[in-house]
């Protein structure tokens, strides 16, 4: 099976005043292609740090970091920002979309970055849209969308540039129970065509729904195991 992450011995330490903070320490993990890995812990606990290594949003103090056989060590701010691009696609808790934008303009967006014609740009957008289930939708804007067609949007706009990874930050955490349910059903069909998904959550009953689940605690991987119970949604 074709890894997709390769994290060797990632550390992140911050200067804090006087203070010297260490956020992660020799993290090693490896993903692969299709897998649906959840990772877990407390407030403190280095996750977020982690996600946003994994997200070419931060840069480690040191070890080495391989995405889709690209070293990410050293790169430059454009660089990783390419990456970004063209190999992550990130769904948030506050679902980030432009407020006086339509669905259609939200999503399109990461193709303008990515040179697309607006011809390719508006077929595609509009083939994750109706993938997502908001083909009536698409000339809305945010405000005019419940929380959860927000975040359908979100999702479509993280597939459109068809990324190597989807990197989920608690997708469900501004959400009712119902709603998160639903999304949760949604990110199942998505893994089910052959996505890679990292869902970032401290909520156990969402990270119940990964095949994988990785603990972090104090900067450490705590635990790392196969999630044989995990809820499966249809």
């Amino acid at each position: 099976m074709k890894k997709i992450i390769e994290l060797e011995n990632i550390h992140k330490f911050y200067q804090v005043g006087d203070q010297h903070v260490k956020a992660l320490q020799t993290v090693s993990i490896d993903i692969y292609k299709n897998e649906y890995v959840a990772i877990m812990g407390a407030s403190g606990s280095g996750k977020s740090t982690l996600m946003n290594i994994i997200g070419c949003l931060d840069s480690a103090t040191g070890g080495e970091y391989i995405l889709n056989g690209n070293n990410v060590n050293g790169l430059s701010d454009n660089e990783l920002a390419e990456i970004r691009n063209k190999e992550i696609g990130f769904i948030f808790q506050t679902f980030n979309l432009l407020p006086r934008s339509t669905s259609l303009d939200n999503v399109i967006l990461p193709l303008i970055y990515a040179g697309f014609s607006k011809q390719e740009r508006e077929k595609r957008a509009k083939e994750v849209l109706i993938n997502v289930g908001l083909e009536d939708r698409m000339n809305h804007q945010p405000n005019e969308l419940s929380g959860g067609q927000r975040q359908r949007v979100a999702i479509a706009r993280a597939l459109v540039n068809s990324p190597s990874i989807l990197l989920a930050d608690e997708p469900t955490g501004n959400l009712d129970s119902k709603t998160s349910i639903d999304i949760m059903k949604l990110m199942e069909q998505i893994h089910q065509k052959g996505n890679t998904i990292i869902l970032v959550t401290h909520e156990s009953d969402i990270a119940e729904h990964a095949k994988r689940i990785i603990r972090l605690k104090d900067g450490l991987v705590e635990s790392d195991i196969i999630n044989e119970n995990r809820i499966i949604l249809n």
